[in-house]
């Protein structure tokens, strides 16, 4: 019997997954937003995509299965999560004009180790009640002391987060990050705690006015049923740097170092950068797809337009460990 979707545990690491001429997929990424883009996959081409969904440790099963890895196609979201698996030597270039075309240069890796799929904003979320309009512009603005005792946020040291400070690290320097950070951490209401959404639940119970967050929380709150109430009470407001855009962060793929089907490989590749394949991707999740001629899904073209800053994200990958020290060093989540 075939099967043209398969998820394994990252526990069942002896779990074989590989099927000549099919392409064999490690994803970071929720088996409900891969399924219709394989399904859509294998309709069109006859090649069946077996899926292995890692929770975490993708990096050290790849290292440790070495030449003998089934993998073909690397899916995972944030800068670092795919800088992690080009360091380390786990993945190989791949040139196409497919490719190229398909993906604008922002958002891919200068030396072709990977390519985006989708963006999402790093934005703030603002009472609809206590927050007037033009009150949050710029990035630059958290840091101001009118916001005192006003600010949610999740841990520092949480990945989205660190891609933003190293962001402003990016516009700023170091001391000026540190500054920032400092900044944004004297005007929080409370220790840095939860994900993104229950950030949102805070301003909607009143223990804050702003957060911050990624836009397709938004539609995952709408989505339910108990969420839906907290994100009603918010607007989405996308900042931007002082000298720059509105921060992103991405979603991508990578074909593996030692794929065992580099053919099969590079077509789901293709096929996942067309536009047809990123809008799929992007209504899933409520993010922004990113070839040419694509557009968000209704929902999302109703948060409104922004400018994305205009760094490669690669640039800020190699800040992580700066931003980190920063981070800590201020004590952020302290």
């Amino acid at each position: 019997m075939k099967f043209s979707f398969v998820v394994f545990a990252f526990t069942m690491v002896n779990a074989p997954i590989v099927q000549a001429a099919d392409v064999n997929v490690y994803s970071y990424r929720q088996p409900e937003l891969i399924k219709p883009l394989t399904d859509e996959f294998t309709a069109q081409t006859g090649i069946n995509v077996n899926v292995a969904y890692l929770q975490k440790g993708m990096v050290e099963r790849m290292k440790a299965e070495g030449r003998r890895s089934p993998a073909d196609v690397v899916l995972t979201v944030d800068i670092s999560r795919l800088s992690a698996v080009v360091n380390e030597g786990l993945t190989q270039p791949v040139e196409s004009a497919i490719l190229s075309q398909n993906v604008p240069e922002l958002y891919l890796d200068p030396n072709g180790h990977w390519y985006g799929l989708t963006t999402r904003a790093r934005i703030v979320y603002a009472s609809k009640d206590r927050v007037s309009d033009g009150e949050v512009t710029t990035y630059e603005d958290l840091a101001d002391p009118k916001w005192q005792g006003r600010i949610c946020t999740r841990s520092g040291t949480n990945a989205y987060n660190v891609a933003l400070t190293s962001a402003v690290i990016h516009h700023h320097g170091e001391e000026g990050a540190k500054t920032w950070l400092q900044g944004v951490k004297d005007n929080l209401a409370r220790k840095p705690q939860g994900n993104d959404r229950a950030q949102v639940k805070a301003i909607w119970a009143g223990e804050c006015d702003i957060s911050i967050g990624n836009t397709y929380y938004m539609g995952a709150m709408l989505s339910d049923a108990e969420q839906k109430e907290w994100a009603e009470s918010v607007k989405i407001l996308f900042p931007t740097f002082e000298n720059g855009g509105t921060h992103i962060n991405i979603s991508g793929v990578a074909m593996a170092k030692h794929a065992p089907n580099p053919e099969t490989a590079l077509a789901f590749m293709e096929f996942l950068t067309s536009a047809k394949a990123q809008e799929i991707y992007a209504e899933a999740n409520h993010e922004y797809p990113v070839a040419p001629g694509s557009q968000a899904s209704a929902l999302v073209q109703t948060w409104g337009d922004f400018d994305p800053d205009q760094v490669n994200l690669m640039e800020l990958a190699k800040l992580r460990g700066l931003a980190l020290r920063l981070t800590e060093t201020v004590d952020f989540d302290g």
